[in-house]
């Protein structure tokens, strides 16, 4: 008998175990991160490390400088998991780890990181879809929260509704160009701030006047779609025609400027998308979701309207393995392992683009 087909029969016996404990791998970019996860909601140990500083004096990630400092630190993070966890490697019951999307080099060192341990180990092997980890984050804080609800992913290279369901998701709307993520970085880079640009901005947001420049809303063809370059684009020009004329505005002010119209154009569709569906339960995803302008007025606009908001704390917000250990459980119950001959896959999709909705 092969090992996939061993590990079929694994993880059908684990759907009737009382404590399943998840050793879960994340490496998709530039944090190298492992946790334990027990039965999908609760955190054992959560250990991140950071390569921000590696990166700051090139303005971004530099996959192969992230790629060799994932080999380096992945035995030391995985142990320190296992450590705080108070537990050791055999008694883990699964290995999981993020196979994509992410910088090929940085998924492939720690799935095969993964896969070294499940065959070692003669454990099932879980390949997640790193979004999929992003939206189950929300599970990790609100263990009493289950399908279906809607949620809105967005980072740096994602700006999605998602319909969540038992049975799986259905994509509601995504942005046609750019992502809320990406334009944040976008506006950072033009305002001279370093790397990481997004939260860079949101800090400096914080301190300036969101009135002081009127930028456009947009307002994409698909009623649920988001859309950021024509955004991007005019707030880029209103910072250099203000350059050229010889005039020096608070930076404070630009940022909040901008960062009002991206939050505005995020809550409008998602709300409308509640209002128009029924959704009493919406979640917030991904990277952006650390926003504070985002959060706070998400937050607000909920109770207005009486839907109950989820949000990952801070802690789960960034790239993190402990929403890959709690996506990895899900598919376990489904008997959703992978082989021995799964590959990163730097484009993967969380389903297909025919699914989505107009």
């Amino acid at each position: 008998m092969s090992y996939d087909e061993r590990m079929k029969i694994e993880a059908g016996k684990l759907r009737d175990k009382e404590q399943v404990r998840i050793l879960a791998i994340e490496s998709s970019c530039d944090e190298t991160t492992a946790a334990v996860i027990g039965n999908g909601r609760k955190i054992l140990s959560n250990i991140v490390f950071s390569q921000i500083p590696m990166h700051i004096p090139y303005g971004g990630v530099v996959p192969e400088i992230a790629s060799r400092s994932h080999i380096e630190k992945l035995d030391a993070v995985t142990v320190r998991a296992l450590v705080e966890a108070g537990l050791a490697l055999g008694d883990m019951d699964a290995i999981a780890a993020t196979q994509g999307p992410g910088l090929v080099g940085a998924l492939l060192t720690g799935l095969s990181y993964a896969k070294g341990l499940a065959y070692g180990l003669g454990k099932p092997l879980l390949a997640v879809n790193h979004i999929y980890g992003h939206i189950c984050a929300n599970y990790l804080a609100y263990p009493d929260l289950n399908p279906p609800f809607l949620c809105l992913v967005a980072s740096g290279g994602h700006s999605h509704l998602i319909q969540v369901r038992e049975e799986g998701f259905d994509l509601l709307g995504c942005t046609q160009d750019d992502a809320a993520g990406e334009a944040f970085d976008k506006a950072a880079r033009v305002l001279g701030l370093p790397y990481p640009g997004g939260p860079r901005l949101d800090d400096l947001a914080e301190k300036g006047n969101p009135t002081a420049f009127t930028l456009p809303l947009p307002n994409p063809a698909g009623i649920y779609d988001f859309s950021f370059s024509g955004l991007k684009t005019a707030f880029i020009n209103l910072v250099h025609h203000l350059d050229q004329k010889g005039e020096t505005p608070n930076p404070k002010d630009l940022a909040a400027s901008f960062r009002l119209r991206v939050v505005e154009h995020l809550c409008e569709r998602t709300l409308k998308a509640c209002r128009n569906l029924g959704w009493d339960t919406l979640a917030l995803a991904g990277g952006v979701s650390a926003n504070r302008l985002l959060r706070r007025e998400l937050a607000k606009r909920c109770e207005e309207a009486g839907i109950r908001l989820v949000m990952p704390p801070l802690s789960l917000c960034g790239d993190n393995a402990a929403m890959i250990g709690a996506a990895a459980y899900a598919q376990l119950m489904r008997l959703d392992v992978a082989g021995l001959d799964v590959n990163a896959s730097p484009a993967l999709k969380l389903f297909p683009e025919e699914r989505l909705k107009r």
